[in-house]
């Protein structure tokens, strides 16, 4: 990711101190670190920011700028989209999360996200400021996201596209969850199929073919690891010790 071009999140006169923390940890999820705020109600710093940040205190919060104002905030953006319900009678072009950050990933200069106070929201007067306004499609009967989840929800859709795609980066996987070969396999259907066959499980002879057919059928069916072939032979040999 293009940290000097990720988003610069900015919290407008933010009020509780958990809700910045947790806005942190929401940014870090994404990869954004750069936070900025203005005015904070109780002062910075703030220790149950940093106590509902973890893992985030370090790489967000000790980094956090201060600003008496949100325009003096705006140093060195050249793009800004304000997060809000409201502010529609400003003549502004108004997006979703998904095109206001993919407008961010594909722009060239520092953008940023401007999100205000827990209870009321931004102001006429920060909204003036943005370039657009970015408006989540929430229920109409209840519009009102934390803070926190206005954060998580614009992070998710910057990373989206430079974030890796599986749930974990494509590291090599551990010996027991990698998925086990087919000569695993087969050896491991050879094992039941002995077993089975001493304790007289192919039964009527003539339906002997199609139930080894099927045994094997599903045996090749599953999607096992290496560490479930094990504990199959170890049950099996478990099962059938004299």
């Amino acid at each position: 990711m293009h940290s000097n071009r990720q988003p610069v999140v900015i919290l407008v006169r933010p009020q509780m101190g958990e809700n910045i923390g947790a806005a942190a940890r929401a940014m870090l999820n994404f990869g954004l670190t750069e936070m900025r705020l203005v005015d904070p109600r109780d002062g910075w710093p703030n220790p149950r920011a940093i106590a509902m940040a973890s893992g985030a205190a370090g790489q967000v919060l000790d980094r956090a700028r201060i600003y008496p104002t949100l325009a003096e905030a705006m140093e060195g953006i050249d793009f800004a989209f304000a997060t809000t319900a409201r502010g529609r009678e400003l003549s502004k072009p108004v997006h979703t999360p998904a095109t206001a950050m993919q407008m961010a990933r594909d722009h060239d200069g520092r953008c940023a996200i401007i999100f205000g106070p827990e209870r009321t929201g931004l102001e006429n007067d920060d909204v003036a400021r943005a370039n657009a306004i970015v408006t989540v499609p929430v229920n109409p009967d209840f519009p009102s996201l934390n803070l926190a989840q206005a954060v998580l929800l614009m992070g998710y859709e910057y990373g989206r596209d430079l974030l890796p795609a599986e749930p974990s980066p494509h590291h090599a996987r551990p010996e027991a969850i990698a998925l086990a070969d087919r000569l695993e396999i087969e050896k491991l259907g050879d094992h039941f199929e002995e077993r089975l066959t001493e304790a007289g499980f192919f039964f009527p002879e003539t339906k002997a073919a199609s139930m080894r057919l099927n045994l094997r059928n599903m045996w090749s069916r599953l999607a096992l690891t290496r560490g479930d072939v094990r504990i199959l032979h170890g049950m099996l040999r478990q099962l059938t010790r004299r």
